[in-house]
């Protein structure tokens, strides 16, 4: 109890929680935690901003380019080419661009280089130009875009579902891969010669029988082996130039190869489709092919 004195009266009440001697000791910890809290948060800016400093640092964001340049795939990877199209690593990647955006970071590319590993784990790939040898086929309807004008939309889808339906199988059956469709014509890539000149003279064959308001379509074909890159689920490089460019020198349904795929080929693969192969003259109306080797020969394939 404690008493006070007011006007000549003397006062008596019970001790308050705060009037004990000890209450000094409830305190304590209190404080010695806010002095250890202090202490911490001293601490974490400085790492903080040593963190956020090193994530800007364009020393820090070279080397860590560099590192890139050493994986497996390709060290761009990240931007709109090459996250384009299917597949679980271009879509996390594309998800990420959004979220963190395009300045550089040294923790942007840390994350894409793992991505862009991932990738070419999917694609089997390595650095610059692809790792592994594929044929390229690309096809083209002759002088589609004339009958097109005078049949009308209704006529032109037709003929290019049942064209479709006649020259697709084959390449699907014999392990091709159609890439991109591109109006009357495709891009195709094979992982032998032999199965894409096959899936070929199977997909003439089956086009003989098309016809549609009066057009029996012939295809010309051009065929380049070498080893691109795929990128965003296209394929893309010096290989792929020469395919499209070979396929210009067919002419009225013509199909064409370039050397290296005749080098591939297995000696009786020809022989067993019943074909063989001339040397491409270019007439001397025709224009020189652009965009392609100055030594590049094209053959002919021929029925015997």
């Amino acid at each position: 109890m404690r008493s006070e004195r007011l006007h000549g009266t003397e006062l008596s009440y019970a001790r308050s929680v705060t009037d004990r001697p000890d209450s000094t000791r409830d305190e304590r910890p209190v404080e010695s935690n806010k002095a250890g809290s202090g202490r911490s948060d001293r601490r974490r800016p400085a790492f903080a901003e040593w963190l956020h400093a090193a994530n800007r640092g364009t020393q820090v964001i070279d080397a860590v380019r560099r590192v890139r340049v050493l994986l497996p795939g390709d060290p761009a990877f990240g931007d709109p080419l090459s996250t384009s199209g299917p597949g679980s690593a271009r879509a996390v990647a594309r998800a990420a661009e959004r979220f963190a955006g395009d300045e550089p970071r040294a923790a942007r590319e840390i994350g894409l280089g793992a991505l862009q590993v991932w990738q070419a784990a999917l694609e089997r790939v390595g650095r610059g130009k692809g790792s592994r040898e594929v044929t390229v086929v690309f096809t083209d309807l002759v002088g589609f875009s004339s009958w097109s004008l005078g049949a009308g939309d209704e006529a032109t889808l037709e003929l290019l579902r049942k064209v479709a339906k006649a020259i697709e199988p084959p390449i699907v059956d014999r392990g091709g891969h159609v890439v991109k469709r591109m109006g009357d014509g495709l891009m195709a890539v094979f992982p032998s010669a032999d199965k894409a000149i096959q899936a070929v003279v199977a997909a003439k064959k089956n086009l003989a029988d098309v016809e549609v308001a009066g057009l029996r379509p012939e295809m010309r074909v051009g065929i380049h082996t070498g080893a691109p890159k795929e990128i965003g689920g296209d394929w893309l490089g010096v290989d792929v130039t020469i395919a499209a460019r070979v396929m210009e020198a067919g002419g009225n349904g013509n199909v064409m190869m370039s050397a290296a795929t005749l080098q591939a080929l297995r000696p009786d693969t020809l022989e067993d489709l019943g074909y063989t192969v001339k040397p491409y003259r270019r007439s001397f109306f025709a224009g020189p092919l652009q965009g392609v080797p100055e030594d590049l020969r094209i053959f002919t394939l021929k029925r015997i």
